[in-house]
């Protein structure tokens, strides 16, 4: 087990500050580098290996220019075989553990991390730490023994096997220690977490943001719950409690999660995280640090202490870019081979399908993540950091083709429904083609505080609003696709609970936001409909 001692960095010098946030300093040129290097050395390093040679060949590439040339692109279907089998010896290295990850249908994708790797994601783990508790270069409030709150899915999932790891690794403590409460249902285990740091505070909450917004958002039912009666009588509990209603009221407000818990930091991901900034901030009094990565590759990008883009990583993967148009161009032919561009020839303004071949003796070789980045800038001014800027803006295979305007993403629906102001549970978008008509269905669980017509009303300003191709389908040929149907409450929570009885992943028992199939669409309608029936 390592030990690392993490005490409050006030230097840019510190060893610990170039160890971890160093890669900030690199120019692009040195960040390629860096890529180079680790490329050449992880070839040489895995080549041997039987699924390695199934797909590089009897000849190792000796530049980048020969391998991008020499070798093809790969998706998880060739590494399947080997992985799902756990056939260890076709693997580069032995795994030191295995991580798994929500695939199609009901499946899941198993990841095998070597030694080497798993080590380097929790650092890279643990520079989100610093980086998530700092507001300029060479600070961060981080200390050692700060209280860290891990509301996130369990072993086997990676942000489980992380949380595991962060416990065993560093030297903060464990509100929950995570491996304590793997076995309960994710719900069951965030309420827990919200007890629990009612007694001890929290320092450092660790989340994906869509969770931070539903804590916010059931704030008043958990801090009300008949469960903790008693739990308020603990000194500590009614102390903080006191302290909280005193500042609420002083503000001439409701109780907050930042009154109960005034946070060092919010470490939150997923495509929600920008969308919802300014919410989570009026509720937790801090903006959610944004971090990026997959089972595959690891943490790929994390903010700077601007808090602003992401900045990727240089020592995890080698990154490559398939443009939009070129993806585009190729997504309906399985043999084709779709061109990739590097770091340096990145454009702002543009999408990109991220490619990377892994470090440390991961076996991922020009490996399709299907993750949609856009470049942002090619800078953050701000921070005088001098790399490319990111952000996550869908899976690829999710974006919803309307009438060829535009290929609309998670991202951009969801910051349409944040700008609505639309108080909802959960939701599903979908294109649907009645004989000529081309809709754009989404099915949303709502309050029922607004109609249908509002809803689609609201959103069909808000779209027009984000995206230039949807504001063109309207103004070019008058289409407006948007409907909407209005799901009653409890539906989504019903649809969760039916998911989970017949032993569904984890990241199964919630319906895909995008592109969600006719089975699904029938169940969300039938658990609905039932609802309806039991209310009246």
């Amino acid at each position: 087990m390592r030990s690392i001692r993490y005490p409050m960095i006030q230097s840019d010098n510190g060893r610990v500050w170039q160890k971890h946030c160093g890669f900030l300093d690199l120019t692009t040129e040195q960040f390629m580098a860096v890529q180079e290097t680790l490329l050449v050395q992880q070839l040489e390093r895995i080549w041997n290996s039987p699924l390695a040679r199934k797909l590089i060949g009897d000849r190792t590439p000796r530049s980048v220019r020969e391998f991008r040339s020499q070798v093809p692109l790969s998706t998880y279907q060739y590494y399947a075989p080997e992985f799902e089998s756990g056939n260890e010896d076709a693997l580069p290295e032995k795994p030191f553990t295995w991580a798994h990850t929500s695939g199609g249908s009901g499946t899941f994708k198993r990841v095998p991390y070597t030694r080497e790797f798993y080590y380097h994601t929790l650092d890279n783990l643990m520079t989100a730490f610093i980086l998530a508790c700092s507001k300029r270069r060479g600070q961060s409030d981080l200390m050692e023994g700060d209280k860290v709150l891990f509301n996130v899915a369990p072993v086997p999932y990676l942000s489980g096997v992380l949380a595991n790891g962060a416990y065993q690794t560093f030297n903060l403590k464990a509100v929950m220690p995570p491996d304590e409460h793997d076995n309960m249902d994710f719900k069951d285990k965030v309420t827990k977490g919200f007890e629990v740091s009612l007694r001890t505070g929290v320092d450092v909450l660790v989340a994906m943001t869509s969770v931070l917004v539903k804590l916010s958002n059931d704030f008043s039912e958990l801090s009300q719950n008949k469960k903790n009666s008693k739990l308020r009588k603990h000194p500590a509990v009614l102390y903080r409690l006191i302290r909280a209603l005193l500042r609420s009221k002083l503000e001439h407000r409701n109780i907050l999660p930042k009154d109960l818990w005034p946070v060092k930091a919010l470490i939150g991901w997923g495509i929600d995280t920008r969308s919802y900034r300014e919410q989570v901030y009026q509720a937790w009094g801090r903006y959610p640090y944004e971090l990026h990565g997959c089972t595959e590759a690891g943490i790929i990008a994390l903010q700077s202490w601007s808090k602003s883009d992401l900045t990727l990583l240089p020592t995890s993967n080698f990154y490559e870019f398939i443009p939009e148009e070129e993806w585009l161009a190729c997504r309906d032919n399985i043999f084709a081979q779709p061109s990739t561009v590097l770091l340096p020839e990145v454009e702002p303004g543009k999408r990109y399908e991220l490619v990377i071949t892994s470090f440390h003796g991961m076996p991922f070789i020009r490996y399709r993540l299907g993750h949609l980045i856009e470049i942002t800038a090619l800078e953050d001014t701000e921070a005088q950091v001098c790399l490319p800027q990111i952000t996550f803006e869908s899976r690829a295979d999710d974006l919803l083709d309307v009438a060829g305007f535009t290929r609309m993403s998670e991202k951009t629906v969801v910051q349409a429904i944040a700008g609505a102001n639309c108080k909802h549970e959960d939701w599903t978008i979908r294109k649907e083609i009645d004989g000529d008509r081309i809709t754009l269905h989404l099915y949303i669980e709502t309050d029922g505080t607004r109609s249908a017509t509002e809803i689609a009303a609201i959103l069909q300003s808000e779209l027009t609003e984000i995206d230039p191709g949807y504001r063109d389908l309207e103004q070019m040929i008058g289409n407006q696709p948007l409907e909407v149907t209005i799901l009653n409450p409890g539906t989504f929570a019903d649809y969760y609970t039916r998911k989970q009885e017949t032993g569904a992943e984890l990241l199964q028992r919630k319906p895909p936001r995008m592109n969600a199939s006719d089975e699904v669409i029938r169940e969300l309608l039938y658990l609905s409909s039932a609802r309806e029936v039991i209310r009246v």
